[in-house]
């Protein structure tokens, strides 16, 4: 113990002396953080479109004012399609709704003597980028929908109301206001902690190489254990620093809801910490250059949590085969734990499934850690 003592008072020391330990612990996270904040956003309002009006009635200016009254465009008005064609290939616009020459007047006489708003028979077309499918399929939504409400408003004023033997009320649970920042920022911070515990050990430990003092420490008396223990507790308090303020800035910052208890975000974290810095330990093992060990560390961490952790891509939608290897991604657990946490609150057993996975991965990384760390210098 009084060994580990002074392992661990001496890592504590290098922390304090080196700035680069600071800046990954403290100053990384509230950039990452301000990226994945302001950066991303699933959120798909003010879509710019075109609107194309080849008929002036009446009709169809209360139908302008209903999608220039949408907040989910941002409508450019004209009367001919070939004024957006240009627009809608450069990208600077993501769809064009025409509205036909007639529409009035098929709008009143319909098919068969019945107004076309009750028939379901309007001839306006909507023209979208597939290119970006996500978003044509959100402009070709919204544009049914603002002209399903108009076409209500119509059928009133004609005295055409069509009473609905279903009436649906919808209910959002969890979050409420559908801001796409309330669950892209909980996984942002695991994706964050990931490459934060892997980096403090990674980097660190193979710039001990690089400066000779490992080899200093190698010669003492100190074993194995000892020596990954004494790495692992400083970075490890150093990681639970960076999530508390992590999770200050995402609650006080950016006023995303935390529901959950504050110790059941330190327990959860505490143990994916396990596995982000165990990684980084296995890494320093295999690689003694700072370069390299930051080339593994993006590689075998970070892009594995952005990308397989259901922290943007939903993992059901994946292939197979992918949706297997997710599974041996810790920040996959951390994602969801933390989600539940700040949008429902405390949910033991999901809480518990996820901890006992990601102990075993950790469990794994520090065996390979134990078994390629030996205490003498010739390779």
């Amino acid at each position: 113990m009084r060994r580990l003592a002074a392992l661990i008072r001496k890592e504590c020391l290098q922390i304090v002396r080196d700035p680069s330990s600071i800046l990954i612990a403290f100053v990384l996270p509230l950039l990452l953080l301000f990226i994945f904040g302001y950066g991303v956003n699933l959120d798909s309002n003010r879509i710019p479109i075109g609107l194309v009006l080849e008929d002036n009635s009446p009709n169809v200016a209360s139908l302008t004012t209903a999608f220039t009254n949408s907040r989910f465009f941002n409508v450019s008005v004209g009367q001919d399609r070939r004024e957006f064609t240009a627009k809608l290939v450069a990208g600077n616009l993501r769809g064009i709704v025409i509205i036909p020459r007639g529409f009035s007047t098929g709008l009143i006489r319909g098919a068969g003597g019945q107004s076309a708003v009750k028939s379901g028979r309007m001839p306006i077309q909507v023209l979208t980028d597939g290119s970006e499918p996500n978003i044509a399929f959100f402009v070709q939504n919204y544009a049914k929908g603002v002209i399903q409400v108009w076409g209500e408003h119509q059928n009133e004023d004609h005295g055409l109301r069509v009473k609905a033997l279903i009436g649906v009320e919808p209910r959002f649970w969890y979050n409420e206001e559908l801001k796409s920042r309330n669950f892209l920022l909980p996984g942002s911070i695991a994706v964050t902690m990931t490459l934060i515990g892997a980096l403090l050990t990674a980097l660190v430990i193979a710039r001990e190489w690089e400066r000779g003092t490992m080899e200093a420490l190698m010669a003492t008396p100190v074993t194995i254990v000892e020596i990954l223990l004494g790495k692992l507790i400083p970075y490890f308090i150093l990681g639970i620093c960076s999530l508390i303020v992590c999770w200050l800035a995402a609650t006080l910052w950016y006023d995303v809801p935390f529901r959950g208890s504050f110790a059941a975000l330190l327990a959860v974290a505490s143990v994916f910490l396990l596995t982000a810095l165990g990684q980084g330990l296995l890494i320093s093992s295999l690689a003694k250059n700072q370069f390299l060990a930051a080339q593994i560390a993006l590689m075998s961490a970070f892009l594995p949590a952005l990308m397989l952790s259901g922290f943007v891509f939903e993992i059901a939608s994946m292939a197979a085969p992918v949706r297997g290897i997710s599974y041996l991604v810790a920040a996959r657990y951390f994602v969801s734990c933390l989600q539940t946490l700040f949008l429902t609150g405390n949910i033991w057993p999901s809480f518990l499934t996820a901890i006992g996975a990601m102990l075993l991965i950790s469990a794994v990384f520090f065996i390979l850690t134990a078994r390629k760390t030996i205490k003498r210098l010739d390779p």
